[in-house]
């Protein structure tokens, strides 16, 4: 998994509704769209993720669920991003199948070296820079810190966790593949003008890279 990833918050999009958002973001350049709900009823929760299913069906981008592998079976979602407080990746592979997006959160070296015997789709490292988004996590790698994630592991990396215009190119210049953004677009005037931005960062990575 590579490029810029959006993490859905609704309490970020100001006067924009989430789908109003997502459409903008890939537009701009987006290239896989996470729903975290942690607040609603499972039944709001699926009849909004059929919603945000069939609205970017035509962009091809895939939908994945936070957390709630039961409202990705129920919408028939890409697949799941999974913390490490969820189901196992284990049983989270057996219940979704080969077939399936599973990205899973580590926040520490012994997690992400845990991950190296699991097929996993990417790891997010969470989190590298201070955010309000995301409280409860046990550190704060920093680009130190995801250097060291990217000599330990084999998988894509998708980077979250503070990161904005300002600091993208640094933590693609240290390793991640990929980034996940919530904030930085949710609550941009323009989301697509900022998501075309940092698209061009990325571009700009590959093209360093030689990709």
């Amino acid at each position: 998994m590579k490029g810029i990833y959006l993490l859905t918050d609704r309490k970020l999009v100001r006067d924009k509704s989430i789908q109003d958002v997502i459409l903008q973001a890939i537009k701009g350049g987006v290239s896989m769209v996470q729903i975290r709900e942690k607040e609603i009823s499972t039944r709001t929760f699926i009849k909004e993720a059929q919603g945000i299913k069939k609205l970017i069906e035509p962009f091809d981008v895939p939908l994945i669920i936070n957390d709630r592998v039961d409202v990705a079976l129920a919408i028939g979602a890409d697949g799941v991003h999974i913390g490490q407080q969820d189901i196992p990746y284990p049983f989270v592979r057996k219940i979704l199948g080969e077939d399936a997006i599973i990205g899973l959160s580590v926040e520490t070296l012994q997690q992400v070296q845990e991950a190296e015997d699991y097929n996993v789709s990417y790891l997010g490292v969470s989190s590298i820079f201070p955010t309000n988004t995301k409280k409860n996590t046990n550190q704060i790698w920093g680009l130190e810190g995801l250097k060291k994630v990217r000599a330990s592991s084999h998988h894509s990396l998708i980077a979250i966790g503070g990161i904005n215009l300002s600091n993208a190119a640094s933590v693609f210049d240290v390793g991640a593949d990929g980034i996940a953004v919530v904030s930085a677009i949710c609550s941009a005037e323009n989301p697509e003008h900022t998501a075309k931005h940092l698209y061009e960062i990325y571009l700009e990575y590959q093209r360093k890279k030689g990709i």
